[in-house]
């Protein structure tokens, strides 16, 4: 399913699954299908740290690429649900788009066999929660004063589909960036002029 309006409890009912995985759902899942129906969504963080929104551009901006895809059991609270499994996933690199692929592979091609293969029981999260905020359009901005590894960071972390990409302001619009890549050393992306009227 790839829109909300299909997820109704009575089309559920019909199909009577073991498990429901949302690897790539952002809306809220109803109250009578997690609590009737075991439903396991996919974070890209070490939870609990990390629940919340945007958590990749959270990671990155905070210099942290060691990270862990959690496949977590829905309950009400956000991303506050037992767990099933861990993977770990370096994000050191490569734009936003290209992680998420490689994210995608991790939950389809492991993860998801491993939760049907094993059925293993989720175990409660444990320790100290940190909460992320999503993240607003205006925070794309790049900010003054980054080094090249920030702005590297920085560009490739909004680089994906759905993203406000990184940008500067100027007198008459904006400048924005993309493809964000290292050439013998030196820093390289792309930039387009987007202007404001």
């Amino acid at each position: 399913m790839t829109d909300k309006s299909e997820l109704t409890f009575e089309r559920i009912k019909e199909i009577n699954p073991k498990y429901i995985f949302f690897p790539h759902w952002s809306w809220i899942i109803p109250k009578d299908i997690y609590e009737n129906f075991e439903c396991i969504v996919f974070h890209m963080t070490d939870l609990p740290f990390g629940r919340g929104g945007s958590p990749l551009q959270n990671l990155i901006v905070r210099g942290i690429y060691d990270t862990k895809i959690s496949a977590i059991k829905v309950e009400k609270g956000l991303d506050t649900g037992p767990i099933y499994a861990k993977v770990p996933i370096d994000i050191s690199e490569g734009s936003a788009e290209e992680i998420f692929k490689r994210v995608s592979d991790m939950v389809f091609e492991y993860l998801i066999p491993k939760i049907v293969e094993q059925e293993p029981i989720p175990k409660e999260q444990t320790g100290e929660p940190v909460v992320f905020s999503r993240r607003r359009p205006e925070e794309s901005e790049l900010p003054e004063g980054l080094t090249d590894r920030q702005t590297y960071d920085y560009i490739r972390m909004l680089d994906g589909e759905g993203y406000p990409k990184a940008f500067k302001r100027t007198d008459k619009g904006r400048l924005v960036y993309s493809n964000a890549r290292y050439i013998d050393g030196k820093l390289l992306y792309d930039e387009e002029f987007i202007e404001e009227i």
